[in-house]
């Protein structure tokens, strides 16, 4: 073997090769004095990543499946019975959706919540981008939509978690499809936690809560971004403020659904009866 030719060699080949050793050693190397683990099974992890998930986990969510969709908004049951003749739900049929499709990638539950959480509550912003992946499988191929819009936080809660994860969603799909991100809507007041509320109390809860801005909306096709639906009812009342800004068709994207097969309504309280036994 000619030594000094490899060493000098002009080939495209040493620089790739140098680059390579370089990044193997630095990963050992920060492994070593850095160890970390997955956030999600515990694996080490053996790549230089900002995101804290091992490739098993990030690829282990799978989709929503179930016997038996709703049409529009894509709500699953377990026998036909909810579906109208149309194939619509009950909510559907009334009206009370507010947007005129719907789409989720997978169930809230298990690794794909756990991801969620960990974007969303964890601060861990450089999920956007596999998250974003994932919630790209969920767009059927035949849709085409003029605009991406994000479902707004309350400027206090965004100043809270120092960022809006639906916004960070809303890029990834932008970029990967090439369509505008707008922030056409903004929330016009702070709304209590929809968290143990009826269907009815959560519609009632975000009613008149967001507004839109027409000159970004008017006759166009939205896709409306969201990280999870559990009712739809502040996606619901997105939709509602951005068809009254002339939006021609709204539909909703979420990287999860709250499965309600198995869902019973939660107890209300009445407020003077807080702490009586």
């Amino acid at each position: 073997m000619n030594l000094g030719r490899w060493v000098f060699s002009s080939s495209d080949d040493l620089p790739k090769a140098v680059a390579s050793v370089l990044e193997k050693t630095t990963a050992a190397l920060l492994a070593l004095f850095f160890p970390d683990d997955c956030r999600i099974c515990g694996a080490p992890l053996r790549n230089i990543s900002r995101v804290p998930v091992c490739p098993d986990c990030l690829s282990q969510p799978e989709p929503l499946a179930a016997d038996y969709f709703c049409v529009s908004c894509r709500t699953p049951f377990v026998n036909p019975a909810p579906l109208g003749a149309d194939g619509r739900c009950a909510l559907c049929r009334r009206g009370l959706r507010g947007f005129d499709a719907a789409y989720s990638y997978g169930a809230y539950e298990g690794v794909l919540r756990e991801l969620i959480h960990l974007f969303k509550y964890a601060r861990i912003r450089p999920l956007a981008g596999p998250l974003g992946e994932i919630l790209a499988r969920a767009i059927p191929r035949d849709q085409r939509f003029d605009a991406v819009v994000p479902v707004p936080l309350h400027w206090w809660r965004r100043w809270q978690r120092g960022f809006n994860q639906s916004a960070l969603l809303a890029a990834a799909i932008g970029r990967r499809y090439g369509i505008p991100v707008r922030a056409a809507l903004r929330r016009v007041r702070a709304t209590p936690s929809q968290a143990g509320l009826t269907n009815a109390r959560r519609r009632s809860n975000v009613a008149g809560a967001f507004r839109a801005r027409k000159a970004l909306v008017a006759g166009r096709r939205i896709l409306l971004v969201d990280d999870v639906m559990t009712t739809g009812a502040t996606a619901s009342a997105c939709a509602a403020a951005l068809k009254s800004a002339g939006a021609k068709y709204v539909a909703l994207l979420t990287l999860a659904r709250v499965d309600r097969r198995s869902w019973v309504e939660p107890l209300q309280v009445r407020p003077d009866t807080v702490g009586v036994t």
